[in-house]
């Protein structure tokens, strides 16, 4: 049995802080805004989850969405934030393939514009009301900037019959290592 404290929001923002993927203003920043909470123990999906309150990574929604469209477009502008400018992300468009979601799968083709040049995802949509993860995770993937940090996704123990948002962190080769030992998430 482990000795080890419980894992908080608090321990969380330590680890980053010593690992050096945050600062300590914002490590101050996202602990008061989270004051009520940053005591509670996490599991490993919270910790998971917590790297994008530390504006580490971004979470595909696993509910229903309004709209399939504006949902990447805004998914594909958060990643491009935690890239500090690095990728840019404009003209997102959804282009639907033949057919309707009730009869099956739908064929779509995400695009976008990186850093000026188009980039194409295939995305097969089984509703207009939830995102494609794989495409989305594909997408996001292309906005890894033109240096060591990587978009990956990030593992974590899961529950069988729960439902997740999938987890998409920016982090270099080193921080890859670093997230696995300390907290034992898997970054792919």
């Amino acid at each position: 049995m482990s000795n080890d404290p419980p894992m908080t929001y608090e321990r969380v923002a330590a680890v980053l802080l010593e690992i050096g993927m945050i600062s300590a203003d914002k490590a101050r920043a996202v602990l008061d805004d989270l004051a009520e909470y940053a005591r509670n123990p996490l599991d490993q999906y919270g910790v998971a989850s917590a790297l994008e309150s530390f504006d580490l990574a971004v979470s595909v929604h696993a509910d229903d969405v309004d709209f399939l469209e504006e949902s990447y477009e805004h998914l594909l502008a958060r990643a491009a934030e935690l890239t500090g400018g690095a990728v840019t992300v404009t003209d997102v468009r959804l282009h639907r393939g033949e057919g309707d979601v009730a009869e099956g799968p739908r064929h779509d083709v995400l695009e976008f514009t990186r850093n000026g040049e188009v980039v194409t995802v295939q995305a097969e949509h089984f509703s207009d009301e939830y995102l494609d993860h794989l495409a989305a995770a594909e997408a996001v993937d292309h906005l890894s900037p033109d240096d060591p940090r990587r978009f990956h996704d990030v593992g974590f123990d899961r529950e069988p019959g729960h439902v997740y948002e999938t987890l998409i962190a920016l982090a270099t080769p080193e921080q890859v290592r670093a997230l696995h030992e300390r907290f034992g998430l898997v970054l792919r």
